[in-house]
């Protein structure tokens, strides 16, 4: 039986940074863990070999990976946020479509009072919804 499950973000360099960004998106993130390569460890040094952190009080784990790959994310899988407030829907809004692209603009849906859909500049997508 698992004593955990959290999802695991993999990039090419960019986990500290985009970790710092769904941080800042909303309140009470936090980081849990932040292990970096070194000198002698297989992965650039610097970059993240592990990480994790909450988010809306879901965990996740971010690292750069030291094996370049062909793939990166895909919207058929995105992070869900029913966000606490308007303020903090605008706010996110606003922080995670910076440099990335909105697949559904920021609206009233019938399912949600406010909702959007957005990829972020690394490539992660979310959907924001109002509670």
């Amino acid at each position: 039986m698992p004593q955990s499950v959290a999802t695991l973000l993999m990039f090419e360099g960019q986990a500290e940074k985009a970790m710092a960004l769904y941080m800042s998106a909303f309140r009470g993130s936090t980081v849990l863990l932040m292990e970096k390569y070194g000198a002698d460890d297989d992965g650039p040094e610097g970059t993240v070999k592990r990480a994790e952190f909450t988010v809306a009080r879901h965990s996740l784990m971010c690292i750069d990976s030291p094996i370049k790959h062909g793939f990166g994310f895909t919207p058929a899988v995105s992070l869900f946020v029913n966000c606490e407030d308007e303020a903090e829907l605008v706010e996110a809004f606003g922080l995670l479509s910076d440099g990335g692209e909105v697949l559904m603009p920021l609206d009233n849906y019938g399912f949600s009072e406010k909702f959007c859909w957005i990829n972020d500049r690394f490539g992660v997508s979310w959907q924001l919804s109002l509670g």
